[in-house]
């Protein structure tokens, strides 16, 4: 029983002038109006609990709560045919408030506070107890990002279709343009079945809906307190793959690699290193051609021979755009210390770009 049902109690007990509490299965005190007997421990409680009887033993009346999820059992301080009135009604109101709760009907409702951090961190392994959630489960988080044009409602329509398993895979949307899948996988699961799911939902929605979305996808987590974690990574995912892989519309978190670490930098750290890597105004002398040339060589591995094949031009020919660029930046491509330098340098120089931060 939450913490979120000791109002309730206790409004009983005053209303009713009588402690009173809730048991769970283990016979521990949950919830009472009399604060010192809360995670005591009551044993030698047996009966049918069909049977809607009230036992009375010790000075107290015990009933079991009528609900569809959890043992519980609700006991007020007394016997007597007054005090099994009194029990009865308690546990009437109780089963009737426990199962109004969203808490209780809804799980993909508990999910959705604990990634978005909705929720308090000490409330969420008693609200999982509450819902018979499982607090170790294996689960990965993907976030589908729709393009304009194309709301989060149809795409959270559409992919509650492909994973109907409502007690495992949990759908909702965060945004207008978001839509959180929460996988539950196995737990030898590796990231590339979960590009390959990200790429079978992507393909879906633009084959057969005309959708077209780009999927970030966290890594694989256990523990319901760890989902907010994948969560983030999948955001993650998306923004940094926004400025530095246009080309693909599957970004996993574990693949970003050194453009993490970029776009967590603040962009006067990042200005500081382009001014000591580059010449003042050098790096606006490289035009696209040379901008294209440097791209390829390092897609060859730094290799010569291979680049100039793949730009049908003879390797004297790329030599010399390699010493170009070399006099106009002072770093030689064809060492690979400089290359990684120069590497990183571009790959600053266009996430300041992006956030319009250039100083």
């Amino acid at each position: 029983m939450a913490n979120q049902y000791l109002a309730v109690v206790q409004q009983l007990g005053a209303a009713l002038g009588r402690i009173v509490g809730v048991l769970d299965e283990n016979g521990v005190v949950v919830a009472c109006s009399s604060f010192p007997l809360i995670n005591t421990t009551r044993v030698g409680l047996s009966w049918d609990s069909s049977s809607g009887d009230v036992l009375q033993r010790s000075g107290y009346s015990y009933r079991y709560m009528d609900t569809t999820q959890n043992d519980y059992i609700v006991f007020v301080e007394g016997e007597g045919e007054e005090a099994k009135r009194d029990c009865v009604l308690a546990a009437i109101a109780l089963s009737g408030y426990y199962d109004s709760s969203d808490t209780k009907n809804d799980i993909a409702s508990f999910v959705k506070n604990v990634v978005t951090d909705n929720i308090l961190p000490s409330d969420i392994f008693v609200r999982a107890r509450d819902l018979d959630f499982p607090i170790d489960g294996t689960t990965a988080a993907l976030v589908i990002r729709s393009s304009e044009g194309a709301s989060s409602v149809q795409v959270l329509d559409i992919i509650g279709s492909l994973f109907p398993e409502k007690s495992k895979d949990f759908i909702f949307n965060v945004n207008e343009t978001d839509t959180v899948l929460i996988k539950s996988v196995s737990s030898d699961i590796v990231p590339k079945d979960l590009e390959q799911l990200a790429a079978s939902i992507a393909d879906v929605l633009e084959t057969e809906h005309r959708i077209m979305v780009q999927i970030g996808i966290g890594s694989r987590v256990v523990g319901v307190k760890d989902m907010a974690t994948s969560f983030r990574e999948a955001r993650t995912a998306l923004e940094v793959g926004k400025v530095f892989d246009t080309e693909h519309n599957i970004i996993s978190y574990g693949n970003l690699g050194i453009a993490r670490l970029i776009y967590q930098l603040p962009a006067t750290i990042c200005q500081q290193f382009l001014d000591e890597v580059f010449k003042e105004g050098s790096i606006e002398a490289l035009d696209q051609e040379t901008l294209f040339t440097i791209q390829r060589f390092f897609e060859n591995n730094l290799n010569v021979s291979e680049t100039s094949r793949g730009l049908f031009v003879h390797r004297n020919t790329l030599v010399y755009r390699l010493e170009k660029i070399k006099k106009l930046t002072g770093l030689d491509l064809r060492e690979f210390d400089e290359a990684i330098v120069f590497k990183v340098a571009l790959m600053v120089r266009k996430y300041l770009d992006s956030t319009n931060e250039i100083l």
